[in-house]
């Protein structure tokens, strides 16, 4: 019998493969976000988890360790580490750029203030700590730790290269793989890790993760002129306002002229114009959008090839879905 059902997304088909490992990351992340102290900070943090978002860092994290044979429950817990950093980061993140919505919902700084959401994101990364030394595994700590120390890097140095037109493609790379791709690259590495997998295929799911994160900043900077605001959950052209610079703005301004070089000095370094249509209209005519989606699906054949060096399996194929549909909303 026919039905005009909608198929699942690959982040649903894991998800599902994975139900049982998800919903005890669940507990765990409800458990450990609670505070008889102060009940400000599961307030603040359900408002956020309570958001939905596809929880594709923790399923990494889970599909990682399974992949390699897993049998235990520590991967649980490293999942519960992941979702509580990017948790914690997206709370910073929303106060630093004065964000309104996240998830097609108000943020956290909005509804209560940003004293409570840089704490809670503290409290949170406090928590992801514990969870990730009680796995026993001094590795893994390094891989997480370190994770976290190059997310709040990446954050600096885009900080740093916000409204600066002589931003590079290099420094551009550095900020991505630093405030997104060294999450999903660690999610990947530490669940591997703890399965005790072969040195091979931790590297090679390390470069998985890595690759992944890229394109999937890449397409998130493609959206921010080239999509729909109900469907990256913010308001589109975010970037734009908050005077970032991203691949397809740089890539303009390699090619722009005097007028054009003039409109992104007031746009970004000053602050003077909010004509997105204006700066869409200049990205279309140099074709810099469709060069950054290229550019992802680049990045998204480098995490596939890397995950080709592993044994086949279901949820190998369901990772290398999982990758095709990062670039796949930038269509």
């Amino acid at each position: 019998m026919l039905t005009d059902a909608t198929p699942p997304k690959p982040h649903e088909r894991l998800a599902t493969a994975l139900a049982g490992d998800m919903e005890a990351v669940s507990a765990l992340i409800s458990t450990r976000m609670a505070s008889e102290n102060a009940p400000r900070i599961p307030e603040v943090t359900a408002h956020l988890v309570g958001a939905g978002g596809k929880r594709i860092r923790p399923l990494l994290t889970l599909a990682a360790a399974r992949l390699c044979g897993y049998g235990g429950d520590d991967h649980v817990k490293l999942a519960a580490t992941v979702e509580f950093i990017h948790t914690a980061t997206l709370l910073h993140d929303d106060v630093v750029d004065e964000s309104a919505q996240r998830r097609g919902r108000p943020t956290a700084n909005l509804l209560w203030d940003n004293q409570s959401s840089v704490l809670v994101g503290d409290y949170l990364f406090a928590r992801s700590f514990q969870l990730m030394v009680e796995t026993g595994s001094l590795r893994v700590l390094d891989i997480l730790s370190g994770a976290a120390a190059t997310i709040a890097e990446g954050e600096v140095l885009q900080l740093t290269a916000a409204r600066n037109l002589a931003t590079t493609e290099e420094t551009y790379l550095r900020v991505v793989r630093g405030k997104t791709a060294a999450l999903f690259q660690a999610a990947c590495e530490s669940g591997a890790v703890v399965a005790c997998a072969p040195e091979e295929h931790i590297a090679a799911l390390a470069e998985f993760g890595d690759a992944l994160g890229v394109s999937f900043q890449i397409v998130d900077d493609w959206l921010d002129y080239g999509g729909a605001g109900e469907a990256i959950g913010k308001d589109l052209g975010d970037d734009f306002r908050e005077g970032k610079l991203t691949l397809p703005v740089i890539r303009a301004l390699m090619r722009a002229d005097e007028a054009e070089r003039t409109f992104w000095r007031d746009a970004l370094e000053r602050g003077k114009s909010d004509d997105l249509d204006r700066a869409r209209a200049i990205l279309a005519s140099h074709g810099t959008l469709e060069e950054t989606r290229i550019e992802a699906l680049a990045w998204r054949d480098r995490a596939q090839a890397a995950l080709a060096r592993l044994p086949q399996s279901d949820l190998r194929d369901m990772l290398a879905d999982l990758a095709d549909y990062v670039v796949e909303r930038a269509n």
